[in-house]
């Protein structure tokens, strides 16, 4: 079920929900606020099984001189090709680095009949080339479209290394960069004409773009946006180098920004624990004012929310502690979250601790103090047949074993993570950034990524590995390749965004 295409009587329907809104005092307004996002949640969730997934497929840093690749692949467990590789799209160039991915139309344009979802846009995040995909003539071998050339990005707005893409109601698409054409940090984003994707220029004002960039997410009621900080290219491009982290060469902050006057409003200094900062989701209900964000280098997650005041504020609300170590590059080894997602009725929040090898499941019902619930572990520095062993754990947890799949001992760690609408099933691959699997996992360089499926259960919580779910990246035609994030042809819970 594409979520931006819904019937007609439907939409009828919570438009007749919003009029009722306007009409309404304030408090009731906020009730069928929230009814409204419950209904359509609804909807969305009691929707059909997804039945495949498009992934990018990656070969820099590799020894195999080939292009990356859009992957297709089948999850539908009826279908003969089920958790098989079904399509490969190559790009034209060799070296891009895919990393994410976004799409020309999305839940922010719901109510526009002339809006179709039938257009991926793949930013490289390397070569800063974006592609984008035909995904809508044939949804199980999609087709080149247009390529925007790197020079368009340096010459029209300065910018670089584009990493988030999401549509926007007006039918632009706007790209987060994380970088200037020298490599050097810069936070800054780029817009798209919808239709041509030509590139229109800068979002941002001139002169005002954060110091660095990575991923940004929305709210127009709240008229806010809300973008984080990886670091400057030049020097997270082939591996991390902790020293860089004293030399100012990555971020610590959330940037809030106006929605309508495309200014910044404020600076908001995580420190040291919020080192880092990477994926950042509010939650899905519209009307909510506070979010999450998962910070690598600590591996602690920090709410974001409105205050009475009107202005922003966040404090941490999940810390992963490190663990003592020996056999490692460090005395001690942070989990390093690297993804987080939210699910669609905001109970559940995950995210992945690339390093340990894990994946956490907490509720969230009580926003300020979330509760684990599920976790399991599937690969990642720390299996016991490994060289790293294990002196001082605070959590006080068994050092896990290898985790073997249909007779593929896991290469990595869970790394990338996308949920089906009904919040069943955790799909998840293991690769990171190419540099950065290079200097931590190089055994999956030879070996590939893979990509899993967890069940999980949505009314007690609690996660569980799918035997029977694998695609080995490790097997194919032009050698193993590293797959990354994840994406649902009909929207999922990090693509698409609720007004």
């Amino acid at each position: 079920m594409d979520m931006c295409r819904v019937s007609p009587a439907f939409m009828m329907f919570v438009r007749h929900v919003e009029q009722q809104i306007k009409n309404h005092s304030k408090g009731t307004r906020g009730v069928l606020m929230i009814a409204q996002f419950h209904l359509v949640s609804f909807f969305l969730v009691a929707g059909p099984r997804e039945e495949i997934v498009y992934l990018p497929c990656i070969y820099r840093s590799t020894d195999i001189l080939k292009p990356d690749y859009l992957a297709t692949v089948d999850v539908d467990p009826k279908s003969p090709t089920y958790s098989q590789v079904i399509h490969r799209l190559p790009m034209p160039n060799l070296r891009d680095e895919l990393h994410h991915s976004g799409w020309n139309a999305c839940s922010s344009c719901f109510d526009d009949p002339s809006k179709t979802r039938n257009r991926l846009i793949l930013p490289s995040l390397i070569s800063s080339r974006i592609y984008v995909v035909d995904v809508g003539t044939n949804p199980r071998a999609p087709k080149m479209h247009k390529m925007v050339e790197p020079v368009d990005l340096f010459w029209k707005c300065g910018l670089a290394n584009p990493h988030t893409s999401h549509c926007l109601g007006s039918g632009q698409i706007m790209i987060s960069c994380m970088g200037d054409p020298a490599g050097n940090g810069k936070g800054g984003f780029v817009l798209l004409d919808g239709e041509t994707f030509e590139v229109i220029g800068n979002w941002e004002h001139q002169g005002e773009a954060a110091p660095f960039g990575y991923d940004f997410w929305y709210q127009p009621k709240h008229n806010v946006m809300i973008s984080t900080e990886w670091g400057a290219p030049k020097a997270l491009v082939n591996g991390f180098n902790p020293a860089h982290v004293k030399e100012g060469l990555y971020g610590s902050s959330l940037n809030v920004w106006d929605w309508t006057t495309h200014r910044k409003l404020q600076t908001l200094e995580l420190g040291e624990d919020g080192a880092i900062p990477l994926e950042v989701r509010f939650l899905h209900d519209p009307s909510a004012t506070e979010g999450y964000v998962g910070c690598a280098l600590k591996s602690t997650v920090f709410r974001f929310y409105k205050t009475p005041k009107g202005d922003w504020a966040a404090e941490k609300v999940i810390s992963v502690p490190s663990k003592k170590v020996e056999g490692w590059m460090l005395p001690e080894m942070p989990g390093l979250i690297t993804d987080i997602l939210i699910s669609l009725d905001d109970r559940f929040l995950y995210f992945s601790n690339w390093l340990h090898g894990d994946i956490r499941q907490y509720d969230i019902t009580d926003r300020r103090n979330p509760r684990l619930a599920g976790q399991v572990f599937l690969g990642g520095s720390l299996v016991t047949d490994g060289p790293v062993k294990i002196l001082e754990d605070p959590e006080n947890q068994p050092q896990p074993s290898p985790r073997i799949i249909q007779g593929k001992r896991i290469p990595g760690s869970p790394q990338m993570l996308q949920l089906s609408l009904d919040g069943r099933r955790l799909y998840v691959t293991t690769s990171l950034f190419s540099g950065w699997d290079k200097q931590f996992y190089p055994d999956m360089l030879r070996e590939g990524s893979v990509m899993m499926q967890i069940d999980v259960d949505t009314v007690n919580g609690g996660l569980s590995l799918n035997e029977n779910f694998l695609v080995d990246f490790g097997k194919e035609p032009d050698g193993p390749a590293l797959a990354h994030e994840l994406r649902y042809p009909g929207g999922d819970c990090t693509s698409d965004i609720w007004l």
